[in-house]
């Protein structure tokens, strides 16, 4: 007898835009400043599962959808965890699409206006609320450094196979 099987696996992609020169004037097109290609696989973490695949399949009370998107300073979350390690700034909202029948794809954008000082980030991460709540998976990647001339632009895919 066969046995039927899902697996999903996160792949995530950022990159950093030079929004404005040394002298800080506004550049009139930004510029690629870092990309970090396609990271993965993710981790989904054990409320993941449960809540934002399991219970949202069954339409089970208290199911959770992905709204927005972080970053981090931390490594890639354990099975465990309900938050990234070194959440910094803010969440946004994500553009959540379906690019196949079986790939969610969620982007996000931060601009040069969201980042007050210089940082490091090196983790990205989906989740259902602006500010706390519980995370579906995280993905890690090289540190890339975050200026405060720069904006980040992220996309995130959740490939869904048999």
């Amino acid at each position: 007898m066969e046995k039927d099987s899902l697996s999903v696996h996160g792949f995530s992609r950022l990159q950093l835009w030079d929004t404005a020169d040394k002298d800080g004037k506004p550049l009139k097109k930004p510029k690629l400043a870092g990309d970090s290609g396609w990271q993965g696989p993710n981790a989904v973490v054990n409320l993941g599962f449960q809540d934002y695949i399991c219970a949202a399949i069954g339409s089970v009370a208290g199911s959770k959808y992905v709204t927005h998107m972080l970053l981090g300073t931390g490594t890639q979350p354990g099975v465990t965890d309900t938050s990234p390690e070194g959440e910094t700034r803010i969440r946004k909202t994500s553009t959540n699409t379906l690019i196949a029948s079986q790939t969610l794809q969620a982007t996000a954008e931060w601009s040069s206006s969201d980042n007050g000082a210089t940082c490091a980030i090196k983790n990205v991460g989906l989740a259902n609320t602006s500010a706390g709540g519980t995370i579906l998976c995280g993905n890690t990647y090289a540190v890339s450094t975050w200026a405060t001339n720069q904006a980040v632009s992220a996309t995130y895919q959740l490939r869904f196979s048999q």
